[in-house]
């Protein structure tokens, strides 16, 4: 009887001699194993930093109106509107009440517009807030300049990706509204704002102007009809509380709701679904090159097969068990996945970290064990897609008549 040792020598020598045939067929589980352990990261990695981002506002309560009340989708504010399009001062009295002395109520205008630096064109945000509540959420970055959040009718905040993309500095002049308006306010820079990305309480000021709302209203009109109000909680395990007082106090003698509450709970909840199924789909098409390696591989045994037929039927002949001769093609099989997934293992951590740091910008979450466990779950299928390969080929060497096999190579 032969030792099951020499069976996986046997099978070593057959890669050995068929190196680069070997060779081809590993690469596509290299391709497979670096497709979906790098894709499984970056997914990963996603939902990692929109979770921390939105994590950072999970204390904040977001206060719309009713989009029923607010009317067709494109419906600007306006002072003399006879309908209400936003939140109104008597709203935001009930919202204040309601609060009480378990948060900070902080009213907000909104909309999107044109604005022009050095005569180059951008576009985004503007945000209309009394400067006395700028501070309370929001933070100065002070390595474009000494600002300041006190700002008055020709000043302005602007966000981190404003900043960087127009390499501006306090004291910058901006003009906002269309590139074609014959008039077009000036105003002064008085800070820019540290990068928030993504965040659950509506203000999204990177590619944002922040503006006092008083020189917001005198603009754009709407005066007393805010887009939004965020209530931030002194304590967040109360936050359910107090938006179930808050929806309760506004709506409660109303045939229909006028507004909605939010907070970075549901938010969440929702954008780490989206980004699991995404990641998912992204997986699932890299996955398709395992397949593609599974019919290589495949290729490849029954190539071994045919090739050593002669010697299949003399190590039967001798009293080989069949088992013995499927465990050495299984061997082969699995020393091509274990080839294919150890370079593409490899090769995962290396471009993994590139496709996140290109993608995402960080790679802060790239070694936590929930991204980093994708690289050898992604070898394991890669063995396992080898293995599975193998094993028609492996029994169908098994089952050989050994005379035949000998005649067939005489």
């Amino acid at each position: 009887m032969i030792k099951g040792d020499i069976f996986f020598s046997l099978a070593l020598r057959s890669v050995r001699i068929n190196f680069l045939r070997s060779i081809l067929a590993a690469i596509g589980i290299v391709i497979g194993v670096v497709a979906i352990s790098s894709m499984g990261m970056l997914g990963t990695n996603m939902q990692l930093e929109v979770k921390d981002q939105l994590s950072a506002s999970a204390n904040t309560i977001v206060i719309t109106p009713d989009v029923v009340r607010m009317g067709p989708p494109g419906f600007a504010p306006s002072s003399s509107s006879t309908t209400a399009t936003g939140i109104t001062k008597n709203e935001l009295a009930k919202i204040t009440m309601a609060t009480g002395s378990n948060g900070t109520v902080i009213p907000i205008y909104s909309t999107n517009t044109q604005f022009t630096i050095n005569s180059i064109a951008g576009r985004g945000s503007v945000y209309g807030i009394n400067p006395l509540d700028i501070p309370k959420f929001l933070s100065l970055n002070q390595s474009y300049g000494n600002g300041t959040t006190d700002i008055g009718a020709g000043e302005v905040l602007v966000g981190a990706e404003i900043a960087e993309n127009f390499n501006l500095k306090v004291g910058t002049r901006i003009r906002i509204g269309s590139y074609n308006s014959a008039s077009r306010p000036e105003l002064r820079i008085a800070g820019v704002l540290m990068p928030r990305g993504t965040v659950a309480d509506g203000v999204s000021t990177d590619n944002g102007i922040v503006v006092n709302d008083n020189w917001y209203t005198n603009q754009y009109g709407g005066e007393d009809e805010w887009n939004q109000v965020n209530v931030i909680v002194n304590n967040v395990d109360n936050i359910s509380d107090i938006e179930s007082a808050i929806s309760g106090k506004v709506n409660a003698n109303e045939k229909t709701p006028v507004i909605r509450t939010r907070d970075a709970t549901s938010q969440l909840a929702t954008e780490t679904a989206a980004l699991g199924t995404v990641t998912t789909f992204i997986m699932a098409i890299g996955g398709i090159s395992l397949l593609v390696a599974a019919v290589s591989i495949f290729n490849v045994m029954m190539m071994s097969v045919s090739e050593r037929i002669q010697e299949i039927g003399i190590l039967l002949s001798i009293g080989t068990e069949k088992g013995e001769i499927r465990r050495m093609f299984l061997y082969e099989a699995f020393i091509l996945g274990l080839l294919g997934a150890g370079v593409g293992g490899a090769c995962s951590l290396a471009i993994g970290y590139t496709v996140v740091e290109a993608m995402i910008g960080t790679t802060a979450y790239f070694f936590l064990p929930a991204s980093i466990l994708y690289i050898p779950a992604a070898m394991l299928i890669g063995v396992a897609v080898c293995v599975l390969s193998g094993m028609y080929p492996a029994w169908k060497a098994s089952n050989m008549d050994p005379i035949d096999a000998i005649r067939s190579e005489e």
